[in-house]
């Protein structure tokens, strides 16, 4: 187990999740993509909304989805 398994782990006892419950790839994906195409910072606070998302009841995987787009088109955004 590396760390990153580890770590996982570790808080998903912590908080009584189960281990099926986290994607970790999925979630790296993302803010990999926003860190890149949007800014840094902003990697973090997206996983916290994408899991306010999903704990609502949003589909963890469309959830990845559609913020991966959004990043992906951020910089052509007329802001």
């Amino acid at each position: 187990m590396n760390e990153m398994d580890a770590w996982v782990a570790a808080a998903v006892q912590e908080l009584g999740l189960e281990s099926g419950d986290v994607q970790t790839k999925r979630i790296l994906d993302v803010a990999r993509d926003v860190a890149h195409q949007v800014l840094r910072p902003g990697a973090p606070v997206t996983a916290y909304l994408m899991g306010v998302a999903v704990g609502r009841g949003a589909d963890p995987g469309d959830v990845a989805e559609r913020i991966s787009a959004l990043a992906a088109d951020w910089e052509t955004r007329d802001t």
